[in-house]
């Protein structure tokens, strides 16, 4: 649809309101700030909720595997013949056995929970995540003196630094004739990761694979294998492959099922905010439709005048679809560019926001992630864009109908 410069001159007089026509002004301005707001906070939240989720996903994927298998008997014993056979399937990338198991964390009079993971050296220096994520200490001495690696929170809790002793104490002790004696043993912290989420960075500490077989009595064998493969969305179609190869004694579970109340409802909850905030466009709309109502009965003796000089009911019609329009149009694009300068800032915002009300805004103890992300992907922009214009364009539709089905007769007669 094309608008001459008649058309556009008077719409956009008809956008600025004379001091009578104030209140139609009003709802104009209130309709302009509702999509534009609308627009920028749906951009934003679908963005931090993006960005949510993919930071969750690169870190339990990054500490975890894509598969993990386990044997229906306990521990799995030949399990570098079986890494091998492993290697040998199409699509896995890496094979890292390991040992599991969770022990009590002790470190002068402090006590606390963690999980073990037995890990040979080279396996943790492939993990991107953990080996460049190393705040204090080194990789090197990871090994060296029953060198043991911990999340950097989990130190903090216990008062622990590099090169302190810390005392695990398994959960399953030692029988003897006066009873049951825990079982005990002093490592020292080679170095502190950080991989800025807050389950791993508090309960997590690496050892190497064979200190973990001692302290948990698998002398010979593990009781996990991780698999990495190289596409991690077709993971599930990856498990069944490894499953036939691997034979009824074993049991392979994927990170989708390990986490899918957790994703499950992240899912969820994007859905029902984009569903929530994409009202709040809608209502912006509606107000659209009421105040060109307004507008258009305000403006009926000068929709006749224009009639009767030749005016067609096309170019009444397009005046005020114009005029209803550009409203619209102006709070998407305005919204649409607030959206991304505010998820593009959204972790300095938050840190200048804590600093002036001096509280916690984004705690990492709730939300597993230290700083908070946003990631914009352009479908869902254009789709939330696509909609704004789709409305601003309907909404003011019927009352530009209106306008242009008026009678001049009818409009002058009691003039």
């Amino acid at each position: 649809m094309i608008f001459n410069a008649f058309e556009r001159l008077v719409a956009m007089r008809y956008l600025r309101a004379r001091r009578e026509e104030g209140f139609i002004s009003v709802i104009a301005v209130f309709s302009f700030l509702g999509i534009m707001l609308g627009v920028a906070v749906l951009i934003i939240v679908m963005a931090v909720m993006n960005g949510f989720r993919q930071e969750l996903l690169s870190r339990i994927l990054g500490v975890n595997g894509h598969l993990t298998i386990f044997a229906n008997g306990g521990g799995i014993d030949g399990y570098d013949d079986l890494t091998a056979r492993l290697m040998a399937v199409e699509g896995v990338i890496s094979v890292t056995p390991q040992v599991h198991g969770q022990v009590m964390v002790t470190a002068d009079g402090s006590a606390t929970g963690a999980l073990v993971r037995g890990m040979r050296g080279e396996d943790v220096a492939l993990r991107p995540i953990l080996a460049e994520n190393i705040i204090s200490g080194s990789m090197a001495d990871y090994g060296v003196d029953n060198g043991i690696l911990m999340g950097y929170r989990l130190a903090r809790q216990l008062g622990l630094r590099v090169g302190d002793n810390v005392t695990l104490v398994s959960p399953s002790g030692t029988t003897t004739v006066i009873g049951t004696v825990p079982r005990l043993k002093t490592y020292q912290v080679a170095a502190l990761f950080n991989v800025e989420m807050y389950e791993y960075d508090n309960g997590f500490i690496y050892m190497p694979l064979e200190a973990a077989q001692l302290f948990f009595r698998l002398p010979e064998s593990v009781n996990a294998v991780e698999v990495f493969v190289d596409d991690v969305e077709d993971a599930l179609s990856a498990g069944r492959t490894l499953q036939r190869e691997l034979g009824p004694g074993f049991r392979t579970v994927d990170w989708q099922q390990t986490n899918a109340s957790f994703f499950n409802a992240i899912q969820v909850e994007r859905n029902v905010m984009a569903l929530i905030l994409s009202l709040i466009i809608v209502v912006a709309a509606l107000n659209v439709i009421s105040g060109q109502t307004m507008l258009v009965k305000d403006k009926g003796r000068d929709i006749a005048i224009l009639r009767t000089m030749g005016a067609t009911r096309g170019m009444i019609l397009r005046i005020f679809l114009l005029s209803g329009a550009s409203i619209g149009v102006l709070g998407t694009l305005c919204g649409f560019g607030l959206g991304l300068a505010f998820s593009s800032n959204i972790e300095a915002i938050r840190q200048v926001l804590q600093k002036m009300t001096g509280r916690t805004i984004f705690d990492a103890e709730i939300y597993f992630l230290s700083r908070l992300p946003a990631e914009v992907e352009s479908s869902e922009v254009i789709v939330v864009v696509v909609f704004a214009l789709v409305l601003s364009f309907l909404a003011p539709l019927y009352p530009a109908w209106r306008a242009a089905r008026l009678d001049p007769v009818e409009a002058l007669r009691y003039e």
